[in-house]
């Protein structure tokens, strides 16, 4: 139908041309911003997608960057760790020299002190942006809560939507040479517990490091000692002789053992020529010099079964005393005791003395020690949460040593602290007792009121004496030891000659640790390059991702657009061509 009123042909055209300019605005706007998806409208789960990970990006762009922070950091402590490395080792061969005769030590020294300036200043100065890891002020640098610093790594979104940052630790103890609180490489390791409130004492160094032995106690046989003797001792006259008592292990009720008190066992002694002729013939009865003496005595005793010896008298360090001997129990009888008496001495001799006197010894009881208290800590120890342990074995007498151990936990555990310390001598009483009681009821552990810890074996469960009781701690091992008990900048071949080799075997070992601490900076240069090419690398693929999404087809979009542009022409022609139409209509009527 055709109609002047309705030009149903140009409403059609029309209709076309505005899709047309809808479509052709679209592609244009793809070609010109890139963007298949510029808006939420495009697409909303790609455009969400797509802006979240547009600012990953970013974030790990910064993580990148603070990577290269860190990496600056690792890279001027490493820079001053090698530098230190190079001046020990001239340090130490400048000891090596002091040791040969004739070198002036002082001259040595004094370069020396200006290598250790020179270590000092490279520690102090090994800063980047403020931050030193060489020379370092932590509290306690063996805490792990607050020895560590950290280097951030990398962006992460979780899989539950949430970020996080990840970091790289370093830990400032295997790095730090000097710290405001000790424990730095080149630094005394403030962890020493010393004695562990007596349980050892020193009693040596090896390496700049302390030896130390367990504290034990024990008893001498009862002796007689210093006896003189002046010969040469001459018994051929007639009724010449040498007669005495001897008793050995009796009890001794000061000890306070419960009675009935043994009285030991007597034998009587007779030295004679008779004797002399039986045992050493070649004498003919003059017995020349105390070493004869001691060889004739001890030959008497051991005939009578006496259960008593004699010996040339020893006195440290000098050596054997002449013209002296000793006599002392041996302690066989079977009896508790350690006692010996000579009594009943009736002598005649030609010529020459003997020194045997009515004279007596009690030894003293073995199983009896004092512990000289001094406070200590149980540290904390790198990660492990317990701290520092100890361990040692405990023995009374002959009996199987048995063996305990405490830790930081345990002490803090047992007295209600937090800081692993025992204070005084009744916390040590309460610490040892709370380990041994159970295996040793015998051992009363207390405080003696003097600053020291008695442990003591009940006399009444243990009545023996002499070196037939013992008493002691064995096998002591503490788990950080052994450490350096040296300061780096402390040592002096001037004021402590004898300790020159000791220096050289310290800066061995003290060289060896900042090398290990170098080591540990480069592994960690090799692990923050490692992590900052993971990082360039996962933002180009995030980046590509993004594309894939989000990113127009520019081959598609510019053929869309031109056929589009080409549409819009032929469009407009045919609204032009259907709005002619009704003024051919109107042409008819005229």
């Amino acid at each position: 139908m055709t109609s002047i009123l309705t030009n149903i042909s140009a409403i059609t055209a029309l209709q076309t041309l505005r899709s047309l300019t809808s479509d052709l605005e679209g592609a244009q706007g793809r070609v010109s911003s890139g963007l298949r998806v510029a808006a939420a409208a495009d697409n909303a789960a790609y455009w969400s997608i797509s802006t979240t990970m547009r600012s990953d990006s970013m974030a790990i762009s910064a993580a990148a960057d603070a990577l290269g922070f860190g990496a600056a950091k690792v890279d001027t402590a490493y820079a001053g760790m090698t530098s230190v490395i190079d001046v020990l080792t001239e340090f130490q061969a400048r000891l090596v020299t002091a040791t040969e005769e004739g070198v002036d030590k002082a001259k040595v020294q004094a370069e020396l002190d200006q290598m250790k300036d020179q270590v000092k200043s490279i520690a102090d100065s090994a800063s980047f942006s403020g931050q030193n890891w060489l020379t370092t002020d932590i509290a306690d640098i063996y805490d792990v809560d607050i020895n560590k610093t950290q280097v951030v790594s990398s962006f992460v979104r979780e899989g539950n939507g949430g970020v996080s940052t990840k970091t790289m630790t370093v830990d400032l103890s295997k790095i730090s040479l000097f710290n405001s609180t000790q424990g730095g490489l080149l630094q005394q390791d403030a962890r020493d517990i010393e004695t562990i409130a007596g349980m050892r004492y020193l009693s040596d160094y090896v390496d700049g490091a302390k030896v130390w032995s367990p504290r034990t106690w024990g008893a001498a046989p009862a002796t007689l000692s210093n006896r003189a003797f002046s010969g040469p001792l001459d018994l051929r006259g007639v009724g010449d002789a040498i007669t005495f008592d001897v008793t050995v292990d009796r009890d001794e009720p000061s000890h306070g053992i419960s009675p009935p008190y043994h009285p030991g066992k007597t034998s009587t002694i007779t030295i004679d020529k008779a004797f002399l002729d039986t045992h050493f013939p070649s004498w003919n009865g003059v017995i020349a010099d105390y070493k004869g003496f001691v060889q004739a005595l001890n030959l008497s005793l051991s005939v009578a079964n006496a259960g008593a010896r004699a010996d040339l008298y020893y006195k440290y360090p000098s050596g054997t005393v002449p013209d002296k001997y000793s006599i002392q129990t041996r302690e066989n009888s079977g009896l508790d005791g350690s006692y010996i008496e000579i009594s009943n001495v009736t002598s005649q001799v030609s010529s020459g003395s003997h020194g045997l006197i009515n004279d007596v010894d009690q030894a003293a009881r073995g199983s009896q020690m004092t512990l000289p208290f001094n406070d200590f800590q149980m540290f904390r120890d790198g990660e492990d949460p317990d701290g520092i342990e100890v361990s040692f074995s405990f023995y009374v007498n002959s009996e199987t040593p048995k063996t305990y151990s405490f830790d930081r936990t345990y002490v803090n555990n047992l007295l209600g602290k937090t800081n692993g310390s025992i204070s005084n001598a009744g916390e040590m009483v309460t610490l040892l007792t709370s380990l041994m009681q159970a295996d040793w009821p015998d051992v009363i552990i207390s405080d003696n009121g003097a600053g020291g810890v008695s442990m003591v074996l009940d006399p009444l469960a243990d009545r023996k004496a002499g070196s037939k009781t013992h008493i002691g701690f064995s096998n002591i091992t503490v788990s950080h030891e052994p450490i350096p008990t040296l300061n780096f900048l402390d040592i002096d071949i001037v004021q402590n000659p004898d300790m020159v080799r000791t220096y050289i075997n310290y800066m061995d070992k003290a060289t060896a640790r900042v090398v290990d601490g170098a080591a540990t900076l480069g592994a960690l240069q090799t692990r923050i390059d490692m992590q900052a090419e993971f990082a360039a690398r996962l933002a180009s693929d995030i980046d590509r991702g993004i594309g894939r999404l989000v990113d127009a087809d520019m081959n598609e979009e510019s053929t869309r657009l031109k056929a589009l542009q080409t549409q819009q022409q032929l469009a407009v022609q045919a609204l032009s061509i259907s709005n002619n139409t009704p003024d051919m209509i109107t042409q008819l009527f005229r």
